[in-house]
């Protein structure tokens, strides 16, 4: 995976763009919903990079558990540098791990992100459908199920 390929992948999805708040040589992709009533929502950062290609790693959030199970099977994974290193992970990006696989920690930790805003900010996100489809529930395995099943 390149620097482009990160980026187009962080812009993929619903409310990202990307930000410079540390200066243009590092990239700081956040999720924010649209603006209502005039109010602006506060964006929250779900992935950051130097996207430097002789140095290139991105830092991702993770749950606690699956971070540690990460970094126990992928040396490429570690706690990320200048980070709370129990919610977020440290990905080189080598070319040693799938881009499948880092595409799928990627979107992880924008849906991390996501879940942390309240319903109406998901709503505009159009994240409903993983938050909760309206009209759907969740059996005793938390396997989301229609109503029509009940």
């Amino acid at each position: 995976m390149d620097p482009a390929g990160l980026r187009e992948i962080c812009l993929s999805f619903p409310g990202a763009f990307e930000d410079f708040p540390f200066g243009p040589e590092t990239s700081v992709f956040k999720v924010r919903a649209a603006v209502s009533g005039g109010a602006r929502q506060e964006a929250k950062m779900f992935a950051l990079s130097a996207m430097d290609p002789d140095d290139w790693s991105v830092s991702l959030k993770c749950e606690p558990a699956l971070a540690e199970q990460l970094r126990a099977v992928h040396p490429e994974i570690t706690g990320a540098w200048h980070m709370n290193k129990t919610y977020w992970n440290g990905v080189r990006l080598d070319g040693a791990l799938p881009d499948d696989m880092v595409r799928d920690m990627v979107e992880d930790s924008y849906d991390l992100v996501v879940a942390s805003l309240n319903r109406k900010q998901q709503e505009q996100l159009g994240w409903a459908r993983l938050a909760g489809v309206r009209g759907r529930s969740q059996d005793s395995t938390g396997a989301a199920r229609s109503r029509s099943d009940d």
